[in-house]
Formats: structure tokens, sequence, C-alpha cells
């Protein structure tokens, strides 16, 4: 009777089992416009490089055949690489069949090599 384990209905769900663990503490001030600051700094370091970029329109504008040319780019590579594959397979079974060729002559070789008296220390 000892060994029944009842479940206990008052049991938390687990979706909010990390609910203590966050921190709900307010930041401070100072805090808050450290973040400002440097949220302000990296947006001008943004702006400055943005602002370096020579002919942004004219690379706006040439975008949509910039997207085409890459996306047949892709697409050659795809086809290049099955043919890789093809040759690297051909190469990788040549080279096992030629390891399986050698070794089926190995033992045809000491099969008819062998001795006619062999101890045996069964």
């Amino acid at each position: 009777m000892a060994d029944l384990n009842i479940p206990n209905l008052n049991k938390k769900s687990d979706k909010y089992i990390f609910k203590k663990k966050l921190s709900l503490r307010r930041k401070s001030k100072r805090r808050l416009f450290t973040e400002s600051a440097f949220m302000f700094i990296f947006s001008l370091i943004l702006f400055y490089i943005n602002y370096l970029i020579p002919n942004k329109s004219l690379l706006i504008r040439n975008l949509s055949t910039t997207f085409n040319k890459s996306f047949i780019l892709i697409i050659d590579l795809f086809l290049n690489l099955y043919d890789i594959f093809l040759v690297i397979f051909i190469f990788i079974s040549l080279l096992s069949s030629l390891i399986l060729f050698l070794g089926s002559i190995y033992r045809l070789f000491r099969v008819v090599k062998r001795k006619s008296k062999q101890i045996s220390y069964k």
C-alpha cells in the first residue's frame, strides 16, 4: 500500500516553470541613458558607412538583374556539382574495383600455392 504514487493535484503546470527566474527589476536611469547613447552612436556609425557607399541608386536599380544573374549562377553551380560528384563516384568505383580485383587474384594465388603438408594444431 505504501508503494502507491498518488498524483499531486495542487502542482502548478510546467508552462510557468521559468517565470520565477526572470528579473522583474526596472533598469536605472543611468543604465537606460548609457544604452540609448550606445544605440545613438551605433546608428550614426551605420549612417556614415551607408553614406560612404558610392553609386547607391545604381545598385538599387540593378538589384533585379543581379538577382536573376545570381539565380542562374546557382543553377549552373548545382548542374556542375552533379558532374563533379559523378566523376568522383567513377574514380572511387574504379579504385575499389581495382582493390577487389587484386585481392581476389592474391587469394587465388595463395590457394594454388598452398603447401600440401600443413600441420594443424587443433
